[in-house]
């Protein structure tokens, strides 16, 4: 197990990992805090036109030049709602309605951080496109004709709404 953390946020004494039940846990060698590595949790949100394209944004930054679905990460006080609003309006100026949520992965890409993502769907009901803040550019792309994608769970999602679209035009 890779140590990521070495001090107690609590009182500074060193952490190592000790046995907790069936776990490995890192604990305060000191006051004997147990420092719970939780994931991290990402929102992002589905917007699709009426041709049945994704709206996706190109990354500057961490993963430049490759492509997602607009994202980012929950404040630690802010519901996961209020967050995938913000979020996407921060990176394309447009202002969304949830109208569900279509799916929720883990995502292990990053050794450094696992997060935890929440695949809202939406509808746009105001602003003009622009991309902004870790985003240069936008566009809409058929799930069957993607540019380069930089998390392997946006791939994954968008495999599901091609089999859903399917799924709707089959009949099965």
């Amino acid at each position: 197990m890779n140590q990521r953390f070495f001090f107690c946020p609590k009182c500074g004494g060193g952490l190592g990992y000790v046995r907790h039940g069936p776990r490995q846990r890192l604990t305060c060698g000191r006051c004997g805090y147990i420092f719970y590595e939780n994931p991290a949790v990402g929102v992002a949100a589905i917007v699709m036109d009426e041709k049945g394209r994704i709206l996706l944004g190109r990354r500057t930054g961490t993963y430049r030049g490759l492509w997602c679905i607009p994202c980012g990460y929950v404040e630690y006080d802010e519901d996961v709602y209020e967050a995938v609003i913000r979020e996407f309006k921060e990176e394309t100026n447009l202002d969304i309605k949830v109208t569900g949520i279509f799916s929720v992965l883990s995502n292990f890409h990053n050794p450094e951080l696992h997060t935890v993502g929440i695949w809202f769907k939406a509808e746009v009901v105001g602003g003009e496109p622009k991309a902004q803040s870790d985003i240069d550019q936008l566009g809409y792309f058929h799930p069957g004709e993607l540019p380069p994608l930089a998390f392997p769970t946006d791939a994954k999602v968008i495999r599901e709404i091609q089999a859903r679209c399917l799924e709707r035009k089959t009949g099965k």
